[in-house]
């Protein structure tokens, strides 16, 4: 028994340890939306460029919700 606990017990904590891991694996990578492309040509050093393109595309959306929201109250 390990840790002094039943197996079945023992398998329970780590089998919800590890799918809790994978879920905040997943809400992390859903959150920033990495860029997984590989490019043909890899970059030279100093060239890489790195942004959250999740922050930006919520910035971009917000931005166009707030001026909709404007051009309702403007009519």
């Amino acid at each position: 028994m390990p840790a002094g606990v039943s197996w079945p017990r023992y398998l329970r904590m780590l089998s919800a340890s590890v799918l809790a891991m994978f879920a905040g694996a997943q809400v992390v990578h859903q959150y920033y939306l990495p860029d997984l492309s590989i490019p043909e040509i890899p970059p030279k050093p100093g060239e890489l460029q790195t942004e959250l393109r999740g922050y930006r595309a919520r910035e971009e959306a917000e931005a166009v919700l707030r001026q909709f929201e404007a051009e309702q109250k403007a009519e």
